[in-house]
């Protein structure tokens, strides 16, 4: 990460774009003051910055649920997760999304003993489920604990550890933990930007912007978490991007359709477009072909042969709208499936596509077969 951010840091110079290290705070709609981290917003040495265009990016923090205990000390979030100086013998995670499902896969792969408490029937409830199943059965064969609809009742402090109390259909439970983890989702950061000294309009604590990332002040723009969107890296940069291009007069929007959603465990998740389960909701007539990454010749090379491919396609067409990936290398290959739904690709040219062999992306061939009853490396 810092090397990334070294990165950034010699192409904003390289560009000669000026980096002032502060807070800053809406003065009005054409004007921001800038904070130093030693000054207070008494100073008179603030600077102020005059505008014509403003990118708001923010981002977001840890949402901190309101669990009685959740302010002890060794109740963290998924920022002090990433700086623990030494590897806590047990966490109990709140949360079984995307987060808290990556932090459980890390964690445990350092020999700490994980628990994930859930409060809805699945972890990893956004994504299909047909590529959940692998994971989760991983993480259990791996000894990681697994609690659905299950609620946290409150944070105790015990004897040698912290005393997570729950209660479940089942009843009551205790679980014992060193550290307690939450992994509730984020929430935009806006504290101290003052918007309503530029008239900027927010909606449920995000602020409210158009397809081009226009707030109601339409010379101000917000991209990233901080407008309540689809909160991820990429998708930040390409509204970004957006705004940008809007500036400086061109029409530009993002086609949410095509967004990679990708979860670092082991195996990886991938998901772009459509779940079998949305794409009926729609309306669709659905075909879906399914190929196991335990017959694929890569996978098997690098032990890793946990996990599926899964197409959903409108029967009526062959068009793919959606790819959905548990396995080695579900991250990289998910673009194939943003791209195929970009183009409106339909099976038939997914299916006639050659794939390098052995390859983990010969998996998604093919699954394109199997959308057909015609994948060539499955038993009938």
């Amino acid at each position: 990460v810092k090397k990334l951010v070294g990165g950034v840091n010699g192409l904003l110079k390289n560009n000669t774009v000026t980096k002032i290290m502060g807070t800053a705070v809406f003065v009005n709609d054409h004007q921001v003051k800038v904070i130093a981290e030693n000054q207070d917003d008494s100073s008179n040495e603030a600077t102020v910055i005059d505008f014509d265009f403003a990118i708001i990016a923010t981002g977001s923090k840890p949402v901190i649920p309101p669990i009685p205990g959740s302010n002890h000390p060794d109740v963290i979030t998924s920022n002090e997760a990433l700086s623990l100086e030494t590897v806590p013998d047990s966490m109990c995670i709140i949360g079984g999304g995307v987060i808290g499902c990556e932090f459980a896969s890390v964690y445990n792969a350092f020999g700490c003993k994980v628990t994930i408490i859930e409060m809805l029937p699945e972890i990893v409830a956004n994504m299909d489920q047909d590529i959940v199943k692998p994971l989760k059965a991983k993480l259990l064969k791996e000894g990681i604990e697994i609690f659905t609809r299950t609620k946290v009742e409150s944070i105790q402090e015990g004897s040698a550890s912290l005393a997570v109390m729950t209660s479940s259909e089942a009843g009551e439970k205790v679980i014992a933990a060193q550290k307690v983890l939450l992994s509730v989702g984020r929430k935009p950061e806006l504290d101290t930007l003052e918007l309503d000294k530029a008239g900027i309009e927010t909606e449920r604590g995000a602020i409210k912007v158009n397809q081009r990332m226009q707030t109601n002040k339409r010379n101000i723009y917000a991209v990233g978490d901080c407008n309540g969107g689809v909160m991820l890296a990429h998708v930040a940069s390409a509204e970004g991007i957006v705004a940008v291009e809007t500036i400086m007069g061109k029409r530009s929007q993002i086609d949410f359709r095509t967004i990679p959603y990708c979860v670092y465990t082991k195996p990886e998740l991938a998901s772009v477009g459509l779940t079998e389960a949305q794409a009926r909701d729609q309306g669709y007539e659905v075909k879906v072909g399914n190929f196991p990454m335990a017959v694929n010749g890569k996978a098997m090379i690098m032990g890793e042969t946990t996990g599926v491919v899964k197409y959903v396609t409108d029967a009526a067409t062959g068009e793919i709208l959606g790819l959905h990936m548990a396995g080695p290398r579900a991250t990289d290959l998910i673009v194939e499936g943003a791209l195929a739904i970009r183009l409106e690709a339909t099976v038939a040219e997914l299916m006639s596509t050659i794939h390098a062999h052995p390859t983990v992306g010969e998996s998604l061939m093919e699954a394109a077969h199997a959308v057909n009853g015609e994948a060539i490396h499955l038993m009938r």
